[in-house]
């Protein structure tokens, strides 16, 4: 699982103290191949749960290291190389989706390189639409459509965008905002239109449950609210619950399966939620609050109730949407 971690690999002395610069203002860690440290179990471990692998050396080197492990550009992580001299950033994989290209222009920056960017829309200065996506903190329907919009933006053809929110300032060339037929859609949900959907990560889910809820248990409740209330899942970022669920198994393992975090908070910090719910005599006398999900999913989210307790067996789930603010950056670094 993705851990968020940026690792940085070096391979001589030179190459170490460069990838220390550069993890002490990015963040990340270091350290250098050889000894203990192997180059081919170094890349497997980090491929697979970091998000980014920075190579301070050759590109031949690290293109070796990770031919092993490349599945697809929607799947893997961000792999950049920095010559141990500072001189050029490579972004190898990932360029858009993992972030790759805004890392390199990141390390360029911190260290007075150039940056390398090949793809074909950063070539021609047109709007990326999946760069735009990560950058607005959106998932994907399938990613694969992708390369029919980029297509259409190098082909000098107008791409149509229809939000279900604002997005601030002026769409840019090729970008047309509609309230139509669209090429994007932006909305909490996937509908049937041949679209590209993206869905921004708004949504945080309130969880009650009794003792020992298994994991099966709440991914059936979680689906049936979803379908309910026409909600994408990916639409959901984050679980919160009251501190007394923090050590419940099944929860953390359904947490674990979505890559959210688990919030908890005391019912001291519950009962201060302004704001009408939906009250229970009996979590109130188990739990010190009047209602679990509801207040915490409205405490985490720093936003408003967007679908109400939904129960059953043994579980209430509520979801609250955070305060969405879009714009027309599609590059953050």
């Amino acid at each position: 699982m993705n851990t968020g971690e940026v690792a940085f690999l070096a391979f001589s002395a030179r190459g170490e103290r460069l990838a220390s610069r550069l993890a002490a203002c990015l963040g990340g860690t270091v350290q250098r191949a050889g000894n203990a440290v192997r180059l081919d179990e170094w890349t497997a471990e980090r491929f697979a749960r970091c998000r980014a692998l920075v190579y301070v050396g050759a590109v031949g080197i690290a293109v070796r290291a990770v031919a092993p492990h490349v599945r697809d550009k929607y799947a893997d992580p961000a792999v950049v190389v920095v010559d141990e001299g500072g001189n050029f950033v490579v972004p190898l994989l990932s360029g858009h989706l993992g972030g790759a290209n805004a890392l390199a222009r990141q390390i360029a920056h911190a260290c007075g390189a150039t940056a390398v960017i090949t793809t074909a829309t950063d070539v021609n200065g047109v709007f990326a639409v999946d760069e735009w996506a990560r950058v607005q903190d959106c998932a994907l329907d399938d990613p694969h459509k992708i390369k029919r919009i980029s297509a259409r933006l190098l082909g000098g053809e107008t791409v149509r965008i229809r939000s279900a929110f604002s997005i601030a300032g002026t769409p840019p060339q090729g970008v047309e905002l509609t309230q139509g037929e669209a090429d994007v859609i932006v909305a909490l949900h996937c509908g049937a239109e041949d679209a590209l959907h993206l869905i921004p990560r708004a949504l945080v889910l309130g969880v009650g449950c009794r003792r020992g809820a298994a994991a099966e248990t709440l991914e059936a409740r979680f689906a049936v609210l979803c379908a309910e209330q026409q909600v994408d899942p990916r639409a959901v970022c984050a679980a919160a619950s009251i501190d007394l669920k923090a050590d419940e198994t099944g929860l953390l393992a359904f947490c674990r399966a979505h890559g959210w975090p688990l919030l908890t908070y005391s019912a001291q910090e519950l009962r201060a939620v302004a704001g009408a719910f939906s009250a229970s005599d009996f979590v109130q006398e188990r739990t010190g609050v009047d209602n679990v999900c509801e207040r915490s999913a409205v405490l985490a989210s720093h936003g408003s109730l967007f679908a109400g307790k939904h129960a059953g067996a043994g579980v209430t789930l509520a979801l609250a949407q955070k305060p969405i603010r879009l714009d027309w950056r599609w590059q953050d670094g």
